[in-house]
């Protein structure tokens, strides 16, 4: 499922999650790629590849809302291991870091976001800035 949904991000474009974006527009140009992307297969293969990723984009089962807690943990795991990396180019708060990424990953695991917000608590706190 992650790596069906990170296709269409590297067709569409990827837009971090603290950069300005129009949602909208984003979630077209995805839309438009998975079709074109598993267009390209047989119509057996592709309606089963679309309906995955549609799945991962409603977030409606459990599964899907695991893989998009595993999808926003990936890069709290690559800031809090880099000294803050895109959270310092971007001066984002602790704050926004709760908010943007802890309903969902708590929502796809709960056990995973209490070490997730562990490791975002030792981060903010051991700054100097």
């Amino acid at each position: 499922m992650l790596l069906i949904h990170d296709i269409v991000e590297i067709d569409a474009g990827d837009a971090p999650i603290h950069g300005a974006h129009d949602s909208a527009a984003l979630e077209f140009a995805e839309k438009q790629a998975a079709e074109r992307l598993f267009g390209l297969l047989p119509s057996d293969q592709a309606a089963r590849l679309l309906s995955v990723w549609q799945e991962f984009e409603a977030a409606e089962s459990a599964d899907a809302r695991f893989a998009k807690a595993l999808d926003r943990l990936q890069p709290l795991l690559l800031n809090t291991l880099t000294e803050g990396g895109t959270w310092t180019e971007n001066a984002v708060s602790e704050q926004q870091v709760y908010e943007r990424y802890g309903p969902t990953i708590a929502g796809g695991s709960p056990a995973l976001w209490v070490h997730a917000r562990a490791l975002v608590e030792r981060h903010f706190g051991n700054r100097t800035s």
